[in-house]
């Protein structure tokens, strides 16, 4: 078993992580960290019902509290006060699990050699929720209660609520599947991406897209997302390659808006009863 911060190399000598992220890794730390913002997101809008001033707010303040957890974050982080951090690389699937491959060479004793291979990526999340956690539960509880007038007793805390459930969902998630998210999350990010803005844009009436403030922004951090995804398939190793992919971002709202008025179920309804 190594310290924290080193890990074995071929010789299965310790080794101090001397590198640093590669642009992959920093996709996956700025994923993970999506993860808690968007979920506020959608938790606010879902119970701030028609108050918007106070949603937008909220929504501020959310996005404040975890830019300033990751900046923690990467502070706390070795080196200390540098917003780098060292990072050992990550060769195989296998690194994310060292809790697996304890040893038991006479069949009896285990020996144990659990220890973060991939330093700082597995911990460094759970670092990051913690200080989002702490820092939601000193601003979050005041603002609500200053703006949230319109709201119902009841209703005011329930995005905060929410969050008291999905943060620990979210640590079980990286605790657990932390090695099969660094390799998936690029398709997990496009593949729902895809779907709830397939979901929203049929929710809500096609004119209201462009003219509504509000579903513009869902659009176009629904894109954003999407771009999101490409870049980290593609890792952006070949940019004259990679960088025209980027043009393909608005071709599914582009595509549902061209073809929903053949698919409109009254339509559909009124050309089979007349076929009948």
């Amino acid at each position: 078993v190594c310290p924290r911060g080193q890990r074995t190399d071929e010789n299965k000598i310790c080794r101090e992580c001397v590198g640093s992220p590669d642009r992959y890794d920093w996709l996956y730390l700025g994923f993970m960290a999506m993860l808690p913002l968007v979920l506020h997101w959608f938790f606010i809008e879902w119970y701030s019902g028609k108050k918007s001033s106070s949603a937008l707010l909220q929504h501020i303040t959310a996005l404040f509290e975890c830019s300033v957890a990751a900046i923690v974050t990467l502070l706390v982080s070795d080196p200390v006060g540098s917003l780098h951090i060292r990072s050992c690389k990550v060769k195989k699937l296998s690194d994310w699990y060292t809790m697996l491959y304890n040893p038991s060479p006479d069949y009896i004793t285990t020996v144990h050699c659990t220890h973060e291979a991939v330093y700082p990526l597995y911990t460094i999340v759970f670092i990051y929720y913690a200080f989002c956690l702490v820092l939601m539960m000193l601003l979050r509880p005041l603002l609500v209660k200053k703006i949230a007038c319109g709201l119902g007793k009841s209703d005011r805390f329930k995005s905060i609520y929410a969050a008291l459930y999905f943060f620990p969902v979210l640590t079980v998630l990286q605790a657990v599947g932390g090695g099969l998210l660094y390799y998936a999350f690029p398709y997990i990010i496009l593949v729902l991406s895809l779907v709830t803005l397939a979901v929203y844009m049929s929710a809500s009436e096609v004119e209201d897209l462009l003219v509504r403030k509000k579903r513009l922004v869902v659009l176009v951090s629904h894109w954003l997302l999407h771009a999101y995804g490409i870049i980290s398939i593609s890792k952006l190793d070949k940019l004259e390659q990679d960088l025209p992919l980027l043009a393909l971002v608005p071709a599914p709202a582009l595509f549902y808006v061209l073809t929903a008025k053949y698919t409109e179920p009254s339509r559909i309804l009124s050309e089979g009863g007349n076929g009948h």
